[in-house]
């Protein structure tokens, strides 16, 4: 029985000397590296947005979502929506820095494409997607917008 307690209480012993907080060092300033603006925990709570939704996409835009573009120079030219940044599909791929300065550089940030139908849009919502961009929906067309 004694050669069963001596290591039963060693072991004790480690355990609550490895439990006891260190030493306040207060020769060191506080530090702030560890703070982020935007924890892996909220990001993780971020539910997909749903896409071809008019009254979403106005409400997000309104609330500062990015609203993106992604049509041709030619068809942005003959009309676009108010406060849109144009980046054609196409090019999406190699102007992500763009992107980026957009959202200020917050993935979180919600962006709302649009093309002429929805299609160029579904392809550029994936692309951004990929490209770790968590909250992104495809409103459609740009006569999905809603007019009032």
């Amino acid at each position: 029985m004694r050669y069963l307690v001596a290591p039963l209480v060693t072991t004790l012993l480690l355990v609550g000397c490895a439990k006891e907080a260190p030493p306040a060092n207060t020769d060191v300033a506080p530090t702030t590296a560890h703070v982020t603006t935007s924890s892996p925990a909220n990001s993780d709570k971020l539910k997909p947005l749903a896409d071809r939704d008019p009254q979403l996409a106005k409400k997000l835009v309104a609330e500062g979502a990015v609203l993106l573009d992604v049509r041709t120079p030619a068809e942005w030219s003959e009309r676009h929506l108010d406060g849109a940044s144009l980046i054609p599909v196409d090019e999406l791929d190699g102007r992500l820095e763009e992107v980026a300065k957009l959202t200020g550089g917050d993935k979180n940030k919600p962006i709302v494409v649009y093309c002429h139908s929805g299609g160029r849009a579904g392809r550029a919502k994936k692309k951004l997607l990929k490209a770790g961009y968590t909250q992104v929906t495809n409103l459609g067309g740009i006569n999905d917008w809603p007019s009032e």
